[in-house]
């Protein structure tokens, strides 16, 4: 009897609890552990990364943008948490360099208008550039300090692929970050950051230009921003192209890779459907490359270190979520449909 009474009241809670699911915090999006992300929060970083051009969008078209951006709001939180008791979180002084290095190629009232267009101030700049430090930094100790690419690797990769370094012709390798007008599902950079439509495209392509000027490293740009589906995980890079491919591109492209030499980048050149930054990474002259070839070797490390670290990037970042405790109550909503997020 006293079974049955117990079973009946644990049935009763159990009802009870799912019944009555406790109800979201007020302007809260989500929260990470025992931190939030307000609706407020979200709002001002869709501002700032997603503005201009809506019109004509349905509400269900910017929900899935908001969704998208709130993922990467709780990722960044998840990673500043890690650098928190790491002890990696960036100081003032480099938060300063930086701040200062991105805004050295601009005047004062063009930078104050970049920012504008963004709907940024430069405190918002500022804590932006902390958190993209504080990340870098946890995957600098946890990932990259760790890849180790062996001669043996490199042997393997050359004799694997010999006959891809015997250029009948004189080559270039470029690289390139790529910025579309339109959403490809198929595109999935470590930011999950794409742009929505010309306007949206044209600031993303001017941020990342400017976050190069001021120092940036290219093949991690390419890797969190780059709408290039086949290049983003490899840090953009297009492999090498014999200068009679160069003949079947736009004439302003190939004129530009033509005057630019290795290790520099181009400025915003237009793409079919957005824009795109190139570095050019080396040019080489026609024959077999050797394995003993120092440039060789160089080549396949970087190709062979790109690989694995976004493979450990990715890896990483789930295994990240799987620790964390989030409970994203904008996604709670629109399933339940009970309540409306804040505009």
């Amino acid at each position: 009897m006293t079974r049955t009474i117990y079973r009946s009241a644990l049935f009763f809670c159990l009802v009870l609890a799912v019944g009555c699911k406790k109800s979201a915090p007020v302007n809260v999006a989500a929260t990470v552990n025992d931190r939030v992300i307000t609706f407020s929060e979200l709002e001002k970083n869709f501002k700032s990364q997603l503005t201009g051009g809506t019109e004509g969008a349905s509400e269900d078209q910017l929900m899935i943008q908001k969704m998208e951006l709130l993922r990467n709001l709780i990722d960044n939180q998840i990673m500043l948490q890690r650098a928190e008791k790491m002890g990696l979180m960036a100081v003032d002084s480099e938060v300063e360099g930086r701040f200062n290095e991105m805004r050295a190629p601009y005047t004062k009232e063009e930078f104050e208008r970049l920012l504008h267009n963004r709907s940024m101030t430069a405190e918002d700049l500022k804590t932006q550039i902390r958190q993209d430090l504080s990340i870098q930094k946890v995957f600098n100790k946890e990932i990259t300090s760790r890849i180790n690419i062996s001669d043996a690797d490199v042997a393997t990769f050359y004799n694997t692929n010999k006959a891809k370094f015997n250029f009948a012709e004189p080559q270039v390798r470029i690289a390139q970050i790529l910025v579309t007008a339109s959403p490809d599902p198929n595109v999935h950079n470590l930011k999950n950051d794409k742009a929505r439509n010309p306007d949206e495209a044209r600031k993303k392509i001017e941020a990342i230009e400017g976050r190069l000027k001021a120092g940036e490293d290219f093949a991690m740009l390419a890797q969190n921003y780059s709408e290039d589906p086949n290049t983003a995980q490899s840090g953009g890079d297009l492999g090498f192209v014999p200068e009679s491919g160069l003949e079947k591109v736009n004439v302003q492209i190939r004129g530009m890779i033509s005057t630019l030499k290795a290790g520099q980048i181009s400025p915003i050149l237009p793409a079919p459907d957005g824009y795109r930054i190139l570095k050019l990474i080396s040019k080489e002259p026609s024959g077999q490359r050797e394995l003993s070839d120092p440039r060789v070797q160089q080549t396949i490390r970087e190709i062979l270190r790109n690989r694995k670290d976004q493979l450990l990037k990715t890896a990483y970042y789930e295994m990240a979520r799987n620790d964390a405790n989030v409970v994203n109550y904008l996604a709670r909503s629109i399933i339940e449909g009970t309540e409306k997020p804040a505009k």
